[in-house]
C-alpha cells in the first residue's frame, strides 16, 4: 500500500484535508431516496437519455414522488444523468405537377375538441447501414396518438396507404374526418385521394414552403430521431423496423405530452372517455 504522504501528493491534497475527510461521517441514504434514485435512473435510461429535468420531474410526479425542479436538477447531477442530442437528417420530396392539391382546412389549428376529428400524416427518411427506410404515420391531433404507421424500404403511395388503412381499421372513424398532410406526391396521387374518398375523409394540405403547416407531426419525427433512433447504431433495416416499433409503444403509452396536461396520448384519451361517461 502507498503511504499517506505519497497518496496525498499523487492526489494533490494536503494531509490535513485527507484526515478531515476520514473523520467526516458517511451520508446515510434512506430507502425512499434510494427508490427515487433507482426510478429516476430507470426512467432516464428508458428515454434513451433524452428527458430534461422538467420532463423527468413530470414522470416522477406521476409515479407519486414529491420532488421540485431544483431537486430533480440536483438528482440528475448526483446520478450523472446528462441529456444527449443528435441532429436528424432531413430530405424533402416534390409532388408531380399533374396531381391534385387539396385546400388547407386546418390553417395551423392543431387542437380538435374530440378524437377522430382531425388526423395528420407525413413521411420521413430513416438511415440504416443497409440503406434508407421510409416511415409514414397517421396521428390523431386530439391526443397526439399515432393511430397508424408503416415502414418500408421504398417510398411509394402504397407506403402512406398502408399507414392510413391501419389507422382506419384501428379507429373506425366517422365520415367527415379531416386528414391533413403536405403536398408530397404520395398524398396528392389519384390512388390516395380515392382511398380517402372511400373512407369518407376530407383531404387538407399545407402550403408550399411552410414548415408550420404540419408542425405537430414534424415535432414527432424530431423526437423519434433525436431522442431515440440516433442514440444507437441502426445497422440493418430489420433493426430499424424493430426499434421504431418499440418507440411507437413508448410514445403512445409512456411519453408525457404538455398539450395533454402531462399525460401520454393513450392516457389522455382514456381520461377523456372517463369524463364523458
Amino acid at each position: 500500500m502507498f503511504p499517506v504522504v505519497k497518496l496525498c501528493k499523487i492526489m494533490n491534497v494536503s494531509r490535513s484535508a485527507y484526515y478531515a475527510w476520514l473523520k467526516r461521517p458517511a451520508k446515510i441514504i434512506t430507502a425512499e431516496q434510494l427508490n427515487l434514485y433507482r426510478r429516476a435512473k430507470a426512467i432516464f435510461k428508458r428515454s434513451r437519455n433524452s428527458l430534461g429535468y422538467r420532463e423527468l420531474r413530470k414522470k416522477l410526479l406521476s409515479e407519486g414522488f414529491s420532488v421540485s425542479d431544483y431537486g430533480v436538477q440536483k438528482l440528475m447531477a448526483i446520478l450523472g444523468l446528462e441529456v444527449t442530442q443528435r441532429v436528424a437528417y432531413k430530405v424533402t420530396t416534390k409532388r408531380k405537377h399533374n396531381d391534385a392539391v387539396a385546400d388547407n382546412l386546418l390553417n395551423q389549428n392543431f387542437n380538435p375538441v374530440t378524437p377522430n376529428q382531425v388526423w395528420a400524416g407525413d413521411v420521413t427518411y430513416l438511415r440504416t447501414g443497409e440503406g434508407w427506410m421510409y416511415l409514414a404515420i397517421v396521428m390523431d391531433l386530439y391526443s397526439r396518438r399515432i393511430v397508424g404507421w408503416h415502414i418500408d424500404k421504398r417510398m411509394t403511395t402504397d407506403l402512406v396507404s398502408k399507414a392510413m388503412i391501419k389507422a382506419y381499421n384501428l379507429r373506425q372513424p366517422p365520415k367527415g374526418l379531416v386528414f391533413h398532410s403536405d403536398r408530397e406526391s404520395q398524398y396528392t396521387s389519384k390512388h390516395y385521394r380515392k382511398l380517402l374518398a372511400n373512407y369518407g375523409m376530407r383531404a387538407s394540405m399545407g402550403d408550399v414552403g411552410s414548415c408550420w403547416d404540419n408542425a405537430v407531426v414534424e415535432r414527432f419525427f424530431g423526437s423519434l430521431k433525436h431522442d431515440w433512433l440516433l442514440k444507437v447504431p441502426q445497422p440493418t433495416r430489420e433493426h430499424m423496423r424493430n426499434d421504431v416499433t418499440v418507440y411507437m409503444r413508448y410514445y403512445n403509452l409512456e411519453r408525457l405530452y404538455t398539450a395533454n396536461g402531462d399525460l401520454s396520448p393513450v392516457e389522455y384519451e382514456q381520461s377523456s372517455l372517463r369524463k364523458v361517461s
